[in-house]
Formats: C-alpha cells, structure tokens, sequence
C-alpha cells in the first residue's frame, strides 16, 4: 500500500494508527509527510468549516495530554485562515492566540506517532453550531458586547477578589463587581439597541469534576438572564443570552472558580485519597448551589421597585430560550452530582458566603 492509502485507511477506521505507525516508518519521508499533511487538512477543514473554531478544537485535542496534537491544531488553523476573505476578527484571534506556542522542533517519528493518533480521534468529531463564522464566509449577525470600559472594571475588581486571602475583602470586590454588571443590564434594558437578538458562546469546562464545575457556570448564567446546555462528550456548556449578559456571565463564573478552588483546597482533608475526592464534588455542589441562591438575590435587589421592566425581562428571556431550543431542540437533565461528605458540602456553602455578591 502507498501511504496516501494507509493514511485514508486511518482515516476511514480501518486501520488502528499503531500498525499504521509500524507500516509508514519505513516508507520514503516526503511520501509520508504528503499524505498525512493532506488528509489532516481534509479533516481540519471539515471541523472548522463545521463550527469548531480554533481555541475549542485546540482545548478539545489538548485534553488528551500529548503537546504534538495541540501543536497541530495550531498550525491547522494558521493553514485554514491563510488566503481566505472575508474573516471574522474572533477567529483571526484565536489563530493568532495559537501559533503564539512553544515552537522548538520534534522529533519526526514522534510527530509521526501523534498524527496519526489525531487522525483517528479528528475521524469520530462530529459538526457543532457555527458561532462564529469561519473563514470565507462573510458574517449575518451583528453583535453588541458589554462596554469595553465596564468589563475593564469589572475584570479589576474580580482580579482583587481573587488576589486577596481575606473571605471579606474578596466579598467586597466581587459584590462591587456584581453591581456594575447588573446596573449595566438595567440601562441595556432600559435603552435597547435596535436589532439585538440573543446569541450563543461555547465554554470550556475542565477535568476533574467537569459536571460540578458545569453546574456553577448555570447558576450563574440563570442570575443573569442566560441559559446553558452542557455538553459533557466535547468538554464545553454552550452559553445563550445577550452578549453583554455573556460577556459578564464569563468573567464571574472565571472569578468564582478561582475563588473556589481556593476555599476548596484551604478546607479540604489533609489524607485519604477517597476523601479528598468526595470532599471536592460534595464541595462544589453546595458552592454551586449557594452561589445560584445569592446571585438570586443581587438581582432581585436590583430590580425591587422596577415593575415597568418586567415586560422586557419576560419578552428578552422567551427570546433566549428560543434562541437554545433552535440550536438543542431535545435536551435532558443532567444527573444530579452525589454529595457524599457532609463536610464538603458544609465547606461549600461556607465558601459561597465568602464570595457572595450583594
């Protein structure tokens, strides 16, 4: 077999890349090099033209630990941008934001090795909703993002919150930011822009405890007008609302990650791997579930006395919930995650008051 043919074979799942591997090792390099660099970029191709965009497709390779696979995408993506008009300045960023990684030279077997391990990984990903336009195709929507001012603010305030070891302090800058966010929400709501329609944004969500860490992305998304869908296969929760609600949901859910996992690792319990274990998911639940609660409550202040709003808020959230059910018009319930350490959870709640937004 050439490896043009040994390469497609991979790439059709009829041949496991390992004794892909063993058969292209001694095959003439260029030879090799030709067919693996082509039947990747078939593959890129379809993905990006498919609604991966760079910095998802990177995170979702990356997750399976080997550098060489996060470095391809990379160039992947500087290769799919390069000649096509128009591109949209998000995905021009992202590729960007890639190829600015470590570019010492590898070893060729091993790169070799990690190619066609993608290759076989790249084969089962299937299309996602185009977000983003990808390159070549010229934008329909116009988006209206938060103040650049105010998410500058906002991004100050959280970053004391998250610098400070005092439950207090960190209360205070997180509260102050929150009232920021939800004052802008009110005025947006107020005086709308002509023509501002609901839109979606994939969030990553990290290995361990994906699920937990999922379930406080959603509670702070539903204080803010906005609503998720987790998608635990593809490691990411697809976010709808206005973009100036996404926008706000992103850095708070950012700043009280940090801020928990601070608190987490502070109270946990110093031996038992099982433990420790059932400490951290107990812990995140209950911080998940807290947090929801006092974000409730911010935004109810917030709102107290303003009736004339109601009709706006009602008329803008059937709007984002049709907006989720286009995109995922069957969705279920998550399993809810197990509590098993009462000390967790306590530990959890405690830490949500910490961190509570007045």
């Amino acid at each position: 077999m050439s490896a043009r043919e040994i390469v497609e074979r991979v790439r059709a799942g009829e041949l496991d890349y390992e004794t892909a591997l063993d058969l292209l090792t001694g095959a003439p390099a260029a030879e090799t090099d030709a067919a693996l660099t082509a039947v990747l970029g078939a593959e890129f191709g379809r993905l990006f033209t498919n609604g991966w965009q760079p910095v998802e497709l990177h995170r979702a390779i990356a997750r399976r630990g080997n550098p060489i696979q996060g470095r391809l995408v990379a160039d992947a993506a500087a290769a799919f941008l390069a000649g096509k008009d128009p591109v949209d300045d998000a995905w021009r960023a992202q590729a960007t934001q890639l190829t600015s990684e470590d570019r010492r030279k590898l070893d060729r077997i091993a790169v070799l090795d990690a190619s066609l391990d993608l290759l076989s990984e790249l084969r089962r990903m299937p299309p996602i909703e185009i977000l983003i336009p990808p390159p070549g195709v010229p934008a329909t929507t116009v988006h209206h993002h938060a103040d650049k001012r105010l998410l500058d603010r906002v991004r100050a305030l959280l970053a004391k919150a998250e610098a400070t070891d005092f439950p207090a302090e960190a209360e205070a800058y997180s509260a102050k930011a929150q009232e920021l966010i939800t004052r802008y929400r009110i005025e947006e709501v107020t005086a709308p822009v002509a023509g501002v329609v609901p839109f979606a944004r994939r969030i990553g969500v990290d290995h361990p405890y994906e699920n937990e860490k999922a379930s406080l992305l959603d509670a702070v998304a539903k204080a803010n007008a906005c609503r998720t869908v987790w998608s635990p296969e593809l490691g990411f929760s697809t976010i709808f609302g206005f973009d100036a609600d996404i926008d706000a949901v992103e850095l708070l859910h950012t700043s009280l990650l940090v801020q928990a996992n601070r608190a987490m690792t502070r109270d946990e319990p110093a031996k038992g791997k099982a433990r420790v274990k059932a400490f951290r998911r107990s812990f995140l639940v209950a911080y998940a579930i807290r947090i929801g609660e006092r974000l409730r409550e911010v935004a109810e202040r917030e709102f107290a006395g303003r009736g004339d709003l109601l009709p706006v808020l009602r008329s803008r959230d059937v709007e984002v919930r049709a907006a989720m059910e286009k995109v995922f018009p069957r969705t279920v319930r998550s399993r809810a995650s197990r509590v098993d350490s009462l000390e967790g959870w306590d530990s959890g709640r405690a830490a949500a008051d910490e961190a509570q937004l007045r």
